[in-house]
């Protein structure tokens, strides 16, 4: 009884605390100002006190070039039950903040606002006057409580955060010179991010089962179990001679090898690569763990050509996306895609003839025997299936001049996806200047996803996938700004800058 007596307790002292937090705000209607946007527009209209403030000034400089004039807020015009909703642009500016500042909680996101009153009013909270403070306001009253802050987050529509994204893309097709050809070259990998659950912690004794997907951590609903790696340790041995002699009995090479498992969720970013510019990200998305890296193509290249206007021509990524549709799409506007080949059961890429036919292992053009539709994968694609042409559609009499394995079983059969991306997927040329010059562009991915993770994209400190995912898009939008401050200085005019 006693604990139940506590929540009890506790939760009618948060119930006073919001309202009277909600009594002052109709006793003293907030104070209106101008956005950030039209602030940074205009330093000079601005208090004495934000003027005299460094951190103000700072943060105006750095979330001033979003557009927040166009900010979709809730429509405060809507029959929602109880009290006018609270803006959430200010929500918004402060999660920036709390990224940048690397704060870990949303206490310390409060308490860093209350010890700067000047970032309250730039960032369009709602103030309280009080005239016993110098700037006319009570910063820990017009700071919401830290519930708010995570209450909004894990709610908030993340096509909220998306507009900001395509904000930051649209400054930089502005800032950069048009030499600089922004998103001609893409790259696109995901990244695994590690849920906030016991499950993950190896010290922890898990009684049901760690890695049991039917069991669902129930301090996370929304996490899934996925792979992250998966090697052989005696791969890695160069030489033969290396490799160190057993001193117990064989063991399966599923026992040897070393495999990463965790509950998590996957993000996936398209970034571009701007030679004496840097790296700027163009889209990004957050799955569950167990999504396909497949999964990831078609609703960020969608976005990403929603953003630049265009298609992107030319994209390097690695090799779960080596599929016919990722060829099709870069082939359809003249470019390819840089992707390394994988076998599947084939050691070397497939051989074709002039009207396209694949070549069997003799040489020999296989004939096509019928279409079917697969249904298989992410989305159903028509197949082609093909034979032996010394078999179908009559025997020649001949035998397989190289005397194949599957000759007595009625010789070489194949099924290819019926499209100009399967074929492709066999005969780019990987060695070619090109190739590698557009390949090369994946370190774009790789520089994005470590300043993110110097963020913390890998582990965040949430347990819920709306605010994984809202959080996400933050670190991607607060990436960009920084480039484009740094891209604005580059430009400044020398005598602007002494």
């Amino acid at each position: 009884m006693i604990p139940e007596r506590a929540k009890m307790t506790n939760w009618l002292a948060r119930t006073r605390c919001t309202w009277r937090r909600v009594r002052a705000a109709l006793i003293n209607p907030p104070l209106d100002r101008p956005n950030l946007a039209q602030l940074a527009r205009r330093p000079e209209a601005l208090p004495q006190f934000v003027q005299d403030c460094g951190v103000a000034q700072r943060y105006l400089r750095l979330l001033g070039p979003l557009d927040w004039e166009h900010f979709p807020e809730r429509d405060p015009g809507r029959p929602w039950p109880g009290f006018a909703p609270c803006p959430r642009a200010p929500f918004v500016a402060a999660y920036l903040v709390k990224l940048d500042q690397h704060k870990r909680y949303m206490s310390n996101l409060r308490d860093y606002l209350v010890d700067h009153p000047a970032l309250v009013w730039i960032l369009g909270f709602p103030l309280h006057p009080a005239p016993a403070f110098p700037w006319g306001f009570d910063p820990d009253a017009s700071v919401p409580d830290k519930r708010l802050f995570l209450t909004i987050l894990r709610t908030l529509d993340n096509q909220v955060l998306q507009f900001l994204l395509d904000s930051t893309v649209h400054i930089l097709q502005h800032e950069l010179p048009p030499e600089a050809d922004l998103g001609r070259t893409i790259s696109l990998d995901t990244k695994h991010i590690i849920a906030w659950i016991k499950e993950n912690n190896p010290r922890t004794f898990i009684k049901e089962g760690r890695y049991d997907k039917t069991c669902q951590p129930t301090a996370d609903p929304d996490c899934r179990l996925g792979v992250k790696r998966r090697r052989n340790q005696n791969k890695s041995a160069t030489d033969i001679g290396t490799v160190p002699t057993p001193t117990s009995l064989a063991r399966p090479a599923a026992k040897t090898a070393v495999t990463e498992i965790y509950w998590g969720y996957g993000s996936g970013v398209v970034a571009t690569k701007v030679p004496g510019w840097g790296e700027f990200v163009l889209a990004e998305l957050t799955q569950p763990f167990n999504r396909p890296d497949l999964s990831y193509f078609l609703p960020l290249i969608e976005a990403t050509e929603r953003r630049l206007g265009f298609r992107p021509p030319f994209a390097a990524l690695d090799a779960p996306f080596d599929s016919f549709f990722t060829y099709d799409y870069f082939d359809q506007v003249g470019g390819f895609a840089a992707i390394p080949f994988t076998k599947r059961g084939r050691p070397q890429p497939r051989q074709f003839d002039p009207d396209g036919l694949p070549l069997c292992d003799a040489g020999l053009a296989m004939n096509r025997k019928h279409a079917f539709t697969n249904r298989r994968g992410l989305f159903p694609h028509r197949q082609v299936r093909y034979n032996c042409p010394l078999l179908h559609p009559h025997p020649t009499g001949q035998s397989c001049p190289i005397d194949h394995k599957h000759w007595p079983k009625g010789g070489c059969t194949t099924a290819m996806v019926d499209s100009p991306g399967a074929r492709i997927r066999h005969q780019l040329d990987r060695h070619s200047d090109r190739y590698k010059q557009v390949y090369n562009q994946r370190t774009a991915t790789e520089r994005i996803n470590a300043l993110a993770k110097a963020l913390g994209i890998e582990r965040p400190r949430f347990r819920n996938q709306q605010a994984i995912a809202n959080i996400n898009s933050l670190i991607y939008v607060l990436l960009n700004l920084r480039a484009i401050q740094r891209i604005r200085r580059r430009n400044q005019p020398l005598s602007q800058t002494v």
